[in-house]
């Protein structure tokens, strides 16, 4: 007779190196799951300082990373996002501070009521189990992610690019001795082994092992987990964002709104890439505005109704291509049009957007009503800078991720979204 075939769930000591690793994050899982809010926070407290003792030893394996993307050619978005310095490390510590200050989801009762057999129904939160990450130059997100993941009672199996290496293996390390540490097991916060495309096959496709798979990435990195995992994936998307400056646009502020959405942080996916104007005050905004991106430093994509205002303009100007549109730059570039109503800056967004953040600036009501009522992402800003679309901004904390799909989460990811619910049924001898 011949045996049965084992999978990730029958053989409890998988052969392959990452399933070795899901293993043990699914058993780190069903220990955390039931941890009080109090053991959970001690452990993030413990995190948090030892990102602040060791900001030295973070500092100095991040270097390695970002020489070796200077000397790749690496663009400067790139580097931007890779660089970890002493101010942003204490920044990271002082994130995970306010995710202890969060309230727990687990537990928390969604719905509940006594049906009429007498049976007591209740819907509560419940972790997700395993969650792993893939993302790329971002070694913020390794700490965001298991700080998350901690608090909502998940294991994280964290699967950074090999830029990041160095940078991801000693904030691993210090996470995990804090973990432990703590007394709480190290095994719930894991870098997936391997720098290989087939250990990220690999962790796609542990179903059973892994319950969720959130990438954080560009759109290639992205739309291929999306398309090749069989474990669920909650999609993360690009951010090709707006800011439409509406015909009833206070000017001040739409300059300071457009330059602060674009410039102020060019290299994340909620900075702005595309300017739509309304016709009626083109004349009197974009002579202000292309003179306020010139001394930002950023290069205006634009097409022939405002690359009517070049002469004199300090901006650098070049004619805007179709593929403009689409593009989400993470530059100091931007694409800027001209567009006849509100309408058709709608339309616009609607043909071109990722979905992610829009912004209007109008002192219109009506406009502002017309626009969020028409407009369908994720975030939709009124006269406010499309830089606010994030899970520190809203107030959630540390997010891991900024979802643009439309099932169980959409918008920047904190606590809740990292849970699942499950129905608790108490009767008193009840038959069907």
């Amino acid at each position: 007779m011949t045996s049965a075939p084992t999978s990730p769930l029958t053989d409890p000591w998988p052969k392959s190196p990452v399933l070795q690793t899901a293993y043990r994050a699914q058993v780190a899982a069903a220990d955390l799951a039931p941890l009080p809010r109090a053991v959970k926070d001690d452990a993030l407290l413990a995190m948090a300082d030892a990102l602040e003792v060791r900001t030295k030893e973070i500092v100095e394996a991040n270097a390695a990373d970002v020489e070796r993307a200077r000397e790749a050619g690496t663009s400067d978005a790139i580097v931007d996002r890779l660089t970890l310095t002493p101010e942003r490390v204490r920044a990271i510590a002082s994130d995970v501070r306010d995710v202890i200050a969060l309230p727990d989801p687990v537990g928390e009762v969604v719905r509940g009521s006594t049906l009429p057999n007498g049976i007591d129904l209740r819907q509560v939160r419940v972790p997700l189990g395993v969650v792993g990450i893939i993302y790329e130059a971002r070694p913020n997100v390794t700490v965001d992610a298991a700080a998350l993941c901690l608090k909502s009672g998940n294991a994280v199996l964290l699967r950074g690019s090999s830029s990041a290496s160095h940078s991801n293996a000693a904030l691993v390390k210090v996470l995990r001795d804090a973990v432990g540490g703590a007394g709480l097991p190290a095994d719930a916060v894991q870098l997936v082994p391997g720098e290989s495309r087939e250990s990220v096959r690999e962790l796609m496709r542990a179903r059973g092992l892994v319950d969720v798979l959130i990438p954080r990435g560009g759109a290639s990195l992205i739309r291929t987990v999306v398309e090749e995992s069989t474990v669920p994936v909650i999609e993360t998307g690009t951010g090709n964002c707006h800011v439409y400056v509406d015909a009833e646009a206070d000017l001040d502020m739409a300059v300071e709104i457009l330059v602060n959405s674009k410039a102020q942080r060019p290299s994340v996916c909620n900075a702005a890439e595309t300017l739509l104007v309304h016709q009626d005050i083109a004349a009197r905004f974009l002579p202000r505005a292309l003179d306020a991106l010139a001394e930002a430093g950023v290069t205006v994509h634009a097409d022939e109704r405002v690359m009517a205002f070049a002469e004199g303009s300090k901006a650098t100007m070049v004619p805007a291509v179709v593929d403009d549109w689409e593009t989400e730059y993470l530059s100091y570039d931007i694409a800027a049009g001209v567009v006849d109503s509100l309408e058709a800056a709608v339309s616009h967004i609607r043909l071109w957007s990722s979905g992610h953040t829009e912004a209007i600036v109008t002192t219109s009501q009506q406009a502002a009503r017309r626009f969020t009522q028409l407009v369908d992402s994720t975030t939709v800003a009124v006269n406010a800078s499309t830089r606010f679309t994030d899970g520190g901004q809203f107030g959630f904390g540390a997010e891991i991720g900024i979802s643009t799909q439309k099932l169980h989460a959409r918008g920047p990811m904190a606590l809740p979204e990292l849970t699942s619910t499950k129905y608790i049924v108490t009767g008193d001898g009840h038959t069907r």
